[in-house]
């Protein structure tokens, strides 16, 4: 089996994340004399030792990474098969992070195909088993390769790597579209950052941004080298709302995370000079116990203004470094954004600039995020929604609406869409006046804000003029409507009814927004040909409609 192995060298490539455009790892890739990977393991597996191989590639991949003192996290790649085999064969691979001074924190095995050929059962354990021991897991191959799909939940990867395959067809590929977002929004619930893998072009790029894809690597962004190009950059990009989790508490901690530059809790000062030394664009060093829990935070220029002033090496160098450390600010994976920057502003002054530490449910170090990434992060995405909101009640408008249609049809959930309009609105402009019809539509707006804040998982929106959207689950959208319409309204003494077209949509009763738009379209006609304010409620593919409010006009003596 060494044989095998004697020719093989490794490229690496760097992932970026696209929100900090900023490299957040690097993947080692095997580069045989002859032949490919794949022939070099078909190999072994002919002559019975394809488990062997698997492993030693690892090894070899950490070792030769172990030559350029490389800190980013490292991506290794396993078959799965061999994660689902007997513990006692990755024995290797701990020697040879023990010879590298790695730890398992530190490494993301990439699982990869076949899937079909590992035992579900033992696949399962294994994961388990290298989770327990430190390691991160990526799902690899997905989209294209044999995943199954309850392994994408039951394994809650920390990565999901998209198939080169599906990211060549975006964005033309509506339906691959479709899958990626869906897989983003996935990600979103189990705690995985989805990753495109050989993304060639500007426009995929841009399209799975828009995706809200947080992390790429591809030959247009950085080819494989030998040398890893851990400082290369792309341009940033502001994060984009996609999802219930970002809709509710803005971006992620996680969409703005860099790798934590980290050494032993009793690192002595002139180790940590050191690191800042040869690493320039490190802000800070975390210092770590056994088990990878930050215990202490060294922020480079305080520490460098210690070490460097009169007599400050000699009081210092040989010390421990956590005499001139703070305690961490931490804070976990699934904050918000704005929980960070609540962090930020009860810090000390002097420690507002500070990178914070995010960690795990086992409270070990993921990462750090620099408090000006979030700054602009949020910045942005708040001028980009101020931009997307109506001027006269301050209400999304129905591109945010849209969005979120689309986000609960892709994940086949049961949803009411509801078509909000005042009735005889040109009338009120022409007798009372556009100001006294401007400050009806701003009552309506507030009082569908102040529903919406009081009913969770309500999204409301002012889609132009008089009409309003209302977008609930069915058991907020019978309170909420009654509360609505139980109102009364006036504009300068002048009484108003609103009708209300509702449209309960089942799992796979509706394909798109524009087919909710278009089929509340006959159920709104019906509530405004009712006498007084009116709901009428309808269902996709039945031509059955329930009047809950609302008389005929026939029936109006």
């Amino acid at each position: 089996m060494p044989a095998l192995l004697d020719d093989v060298r490794f490229a690496f490539q760097p992932l970026f994340n696209l929100n900090t455009g900023g490299v957040v790892a690097v993947e080692a890739l095997a580069r045989p004399h002859d032949g490919s990977v794949q022939d070099l393991l078909q190999a072994a597996f002919q002559a019975g030792l394809l488990t062997n191989a698997d492993v030693g590639l690892a090894c070899r991949a950490v070792r030769a990474a172990a030559d350029f003192d490389l800190l980013l996290p490292l991506h290794i790649n396993l078959l799965a098969i061999t994660v689902a085999d007997k513990p006692e064969v990755m024995s290797p691979l701990y020697g040879a992070l023990r010879d590298a001074r790695r730890s398992p924190d530190s490494i993301v095995i990439e699982v990869g195909e076949p899937y079909s050929r590992a035992n579900r059962a033992r696949l399962a354990r294994g994961l388990k088993t290298l989770r327990n021991n430190g390691f991160r897991i990526a799902l690899d191959c997905v989209g294209e390769g044999d995943v199954p799909l309850g392994l994408l939940t039951s394994a809650a990867p920390d990565f999901i790597k998209l198939d080169r395959e599906i990211v060549r067809t975006l964005p033309d590929d509506a339906a691959r579209c479709a899958l990626v977002r869906s897989l983003v929004h996935l990600g979103e619930y189990t705690g995985g950052q989805v990753v495109a893998e050989g993304v060639e072009t500007e426009a995929q790029l841009t399209f799975l941004r828009k995706l809200g894809v947080g992390h790429a690597q591809g030959n247009m962004l950085a080819p494989p080298q030998r040398r890893p190009a851990v400082n290369a950059r792309i341009a940033p990009e502001a994060v984009t709302e996609t999802g219930e989790i970002r809709r509710n508490a803005g971006p992620r901690v996680t969409d703005f995370l860099h790798p934590a530059t980290t050494l032993p809790e009793h690192a002595t000062s002139e180790e940590v000079r050191e690191v800042l030394a040869s690493q320039p664009t490190v802000t800070g060093v975390v210092l770590v116990d056994d088990e990878g829990r930050p215990k202490w935070s060294v922020d480079r220029n305080r520490f460098l203004l210690a070490v460097t002033g009169p007599y400050g090496h000699a009081l210092h160098a040989k010390r421990e470094a956590a005499r001139l450390a703070d305690k961490p600010h931490i804070i976990g994976t699934e904050s918000s954004a704005l929980d960070l920057l609540d962090v930020v502003a009860h810090a000390n002054r002097e420690r507002t600039n500070d990178d914070l530490i995010v960690v795990d449910h086992n409270e070990r170090c993921m990462g750090v995020v620099r408090v000006a990434d979030v700054v602009r992060g949020v910045a942005e995405l708040k001028v980009e929604q101020a931009a997307a909101l109506s001027p006269l009640t301050r209400l999304p408008g129905s591109d945010a609406l849209s969005k979120e249609v689309e986000r609960r049809i892709e994940i086949g959930e049961i949803f009411a869409v509801s078509w909000l309009d005042v009735d005889s609105f040109k009338q009120v402009n022409d007798t009372v006046g556009f100001a006294a019809g401007d400050d009806l539509i701003r009552e309506i707006g507030h009082d569908l804000a102040e529903l919406a804040n009081a009913f969770p998982g309500v999204q409301v929106g002012h889609v132009g003029g008089d009409d309003f959207l209302i977008l609930a689950g069915l058991d907020e959208t019978v309170p909420l409507s009654a509360r609505l319409l139980d109102k009364p309204y006036t504009a300068e003494g002048r009484h108003i009814t609103l009708s209300l077209a509702t449209l309960i949509c089942a799992a796979g009763s509706v394909g798109s927004y524009r087919e909710v738009s278009r089929l509340l379209a006959p159920v709104k006609e019906h509530a405004k040909s009712l006498a007084g304010s009116s709901w009428v409620m309808g269902r996709p593919g039945s031509e059955r409609r329930d009047v809950l409010r609302g008389v005929a006009q026939r029936a109006v003596s």
